[in-house]
């Protein structure tokens, strides 16, 4: 599989067509321990002052300093006191949006995922399914090993980005976004369709 980085031009656009656009591109993380990786198979967006999910909505922050910052780089925050959700930030620089990854098809280090998995929550991470082990944005952060230290990495030249393996495209899907209250009839999460790694069952397709 013949890769290359995403250039930041590609995150400095509108963040639906970046959704839309990252589903299929492989996110890595380079580790002392090793690297993961997986192909990203579901995403959300959240656009603005005006979106009431996004973290910009109260305006700017210290914690949501990055929203507001150059495309391409990687928002990382804790939810909830739990889990480290990963976002790739977009739009123009000064224009607070971002793309909220959900889930990844496991590529490389599938070993090393299940011993971070196995430290956190699921002890039986060894009996895992391997579609089980990026399932959810809080499941894959912890099985690439994606904490605040990679907050402000830089996806385009960094340990921690997002490549393009130049495969075919995915069918993909549209619904509400999922694990929200507010901002939740707008219809901005997209998911492979064929994927058994998407979080929230996809319309009409039953979990293998």
């Amino acid at each position: 599989m013949t890769r290359r980085v995403l250039p930041r031009e590609l995150y400095a656009r509108p963040t639906l067509d970046v959704a839309r656009e990252l589903i299929g591109k492989v996110l890595v993380h380079d580790t002392p321990a090793g690297s993961a990786s997986g192909l990203i198979v579901e995403t959300e967006a959240y656009i603005g002052e005006s979106d009431p999910a996004c973290h910009a909505a109260p305006g700017p922050t210290r914690r949501n300093a990055p929203l507001y910052g150059p495309p391409g780089v990687a928002y990382v925050y804790l939810n909830y006191g739990i889990h480290y959700l990963v976002n790739a930030v977009t739009e123009p620089d000064g224009w607070p949006a971002a793309v909220l990854i959900r889930a990844l098809e496991p590529l490389e280090g599938q070993p090393l995922m299940r011993r971070r998995r196995a430290r956190g929550s699921a002890p039986r991470a060894q009996q895992l399914a391997v579609a089980s082990l990026c399932r959810g944005p809080g499941n894959l952060t912890r099985a690439l090993g994606i904490s605040l230290h990679q907050n402000l990495r830089d996806l385009c030249e960094s340990d921690l980005r997002i490549e393009d393996p130049q495969l075919a495209p995915r069918e993909i899907g549209t619904s509400t976004r999922i694990g929200i209250t507010a901002g939740s009839d707008r219809p901005w999460r997209f998911y492979a369709r064929d994927s058994d790694a998407v979080s929230g069952r996809a319309p009409g397709r039953a979990r293998r």
